[in-house]
C-alpha cells in the first residue's frame, strides 16, 4: 500500500481499485447531492479554539457507547454491499473493528450474513434492521441477531421510501455486478478486485437468501425494496421492535428535534443523527448542523451518536463538542476496505484516532470525556 496520510488518500486508492459502479455506490448521493455536499461543508465552517500552555502529556480517548467500553468514540456504520468492496468485506471490517476496540454494525443488505460474521469474530457486533412489510421476516432477522449474540440492534427509520441515486442508475449497479460491455471492460481492468470478490464466501445478499428470488439488477432490487420497505411505519412499530428485542436498541435516521423527543421516549438506548450519508432526502440539513437541536431535545434521556461526513479526527471532535457521544463512519470505512481489506480499515481507524489525539491536545484537553461546546468559537459564543 502506498503512503497513506488521510481518508482522502484511501478514497483515491479505492477509486483506482474498484469498478466505477461499486465505487460510486459509496461515494455519491441522491438527486442533486445537495445534502451530500453539506455534510462536508458544514464541518469546515466550524472553528476550534486553540489553547496553549496546557499540560496534555497524558491523554485518554476511551469512553463508552451504550455502556460498552470503546477505545475511542468512533464506530463503523452499517453499509450495504461491503462484501463487494473487498472479499468478505463485512468479516474484514468486523475483525478490524474488534481488534481496534470499536463497534462494528452489520447491515441488513450485507453480502456476508449475520451467521458468517458471527462465526468469524470473538466479540459481539451490532446489527442494523429495516422494517419490512413482512413482520415475520423482521422477527426472523431479530431472532438471528439474538442467536448471534449481537450487542445492539440499530433500527433504521429513514428508508421507508428510497431516494433516487442517479449515478447508481446510470452505472447499472447490480448485485452481483452485471456483465455489460462497459462493466466487462472495467472488471477486466480490475483483476485484483474481481478475483478477490469471486473467491469470497458470497456474491449476493447473505441475509436475504431465499427472499429475493433471482433478483440481480438495481431495478429489481429497488422494486423488491418498494414492496418490502413499509411506508406505513410509525412510532407504534418502533414499540413493536422494542418488545421483540430485549437488548440495546439504537434508532438511526433522526434529524428533527421533535422526532428526537419522540425517539428518546421509546425506551431506545441511543439515537443516531443521520441523513443516510446524503443518500435519501436531498435538501435536508447536514448531520453536524442538526446535531445541537437533537441533543437539546433529547436532554440526556438517551445517548446521541452521529454519522454523515466524518472524514477525520477533527470532524469527530467537532461532533463531540456539539454533544454527540460519538460518531460512526460509512464512506471512510468503505474507502479503507476497498484500499486494503482489514489492513485498510485499520488504517482508516488509526488515521482518525491519531488526528483526534492531536486535535484534542491542541484544543487544550487531555480527556475526551471533558470535551464540550466551549472548544468551538461559534458554539461557545452561542452558549454564553
Amino acid at each position: 500500500m502506498p503512503v497513506i496520510t488521510s481518508i482522502a488518500d484511501l478514497r483515491a486508492l479505492a477509486r483506482k481499485r474498484l469498478p466505477r459502479a461499486i465505487f460510486e455506490y459509496a461515494d455519491r448521493g441522491s438527486y442533486d447531492e445537495v445534502t451530500l455536499r453539506r455534510n462536508r461543508v458544514d464541518y469546515e465552517a466550524l472553528q476550534f479554539r486553540q489553547r496553549v500552555a496546557v499540560d496534555v502529556s497524558t491523554q485518554s480517548l476511551a469512553t463508552t457507547f451504550i455502556g460498552q467500553p470503546v477505545t475511542m468514540p468512533l464506530g463503523i456504520a452499517p453499509t450495504g454491499l461491503a462484501g463487494l468492496f473487498y472479499r468478505n468485506g463485512e468479516i474484514e471490517g468486523a475483525r478490524a473493528a474488534q481488534a481496534f476496540g470499536v463497534p462494528f454494525c452489520l447491515s441488513t443488505v450485507s453480502i456476508c450474513s449475520i451467521e458468517d460474521v458471527h462465526a468469524a469474530v470473538d466479540k459481539p457486533f451490532w446489527f442494523q434492521l429495516y422494517l419490512m412489510r413482512d413482520r415475520a421476516f423482521n422477527e426472523e432477522l431479530i431472532g438471528r441477531a439474538k442467536a448471534a449474540n449481537c450487542s445492539a440492534l440499530v433500527l433504521t427509520l429513514d428508508l421507508q421510501m428510497q431516494g433516487v441515486r442517479r449515478q447508481d442508475i446510470k452505472n447499472g449497479l447490480s448485485v452481483p455486478p452485471r456483465l455489460t460491455l462497459r462493466n466487462a471492460i472495467e472488471i477486466a481492468m480490475k483483476p485484483r478486485w474481481a478475483l478477490g470478490v469471486l473467491c469470497g464466501k458470497r456474491r449476493t445478499f447473505g441475509n436475504l437468501e431465499g427472499r429475493m428470488g433471482a433478483a440481480t439488477g438495481l431495478a429489481t432490487l429497488s422494486e423488491w425494496i418498494s414492496k418490502q420497505f413499509d411506508t406505513t411505519v410509525s412510532w407504534k412499530d418502533v414499540d413493536w421492535v422494542r418488545k421483540q428485542w430485549p437488548g440495546k436498541l439504537i434508532l438511526k435516521g433522526v434529524l428533527d428535534p421533535e422526532d428526537a423527543r419522540i425517539a428518546s421516549a421509546t425506551g431506545a438506548d441511543a439515537i443516531i443523527v443521520s441523513n443516510h450519508g446524503g443518500r435519501q432526502l436531498d435538501g435536508a440539513p447536514s448531520t453536524i448542523s442538526a446535531l445541537p437541536g437533537v441533543v437539546d431535545a433529547v436532554n440526556g434521556r438517551c445517548e446521541v451518536l452521529l454519522d454523515g461526513g466524518v472524514q477525520c479526527g477533527q470532524d469527530l471532535l467537532k461532533a463531540l463538542a456539539l454533544g454527540a457521544r460519538g460518531c460512526l463512519i460509512g464512506k471512510a470505512f468503505l474507502y479503507g476496505l476497498a484500499a486494503g481489506g482489514r489492513a485498510g480499515v485499520t488504517t482508516a481507524l488509526d488515521l482518525i484516532r491519531k488526528e483526534l489525539a492531536v486535535t484534542v491536545g491542541l484544543a487544550g484537553l487531555s480527556d475526551i470525556r471533558a470535551v464540550d461546546r466551549s472548544i468551538l468559537y461559534e458554539a461557545a459564543a452561542r452558549s454564553r
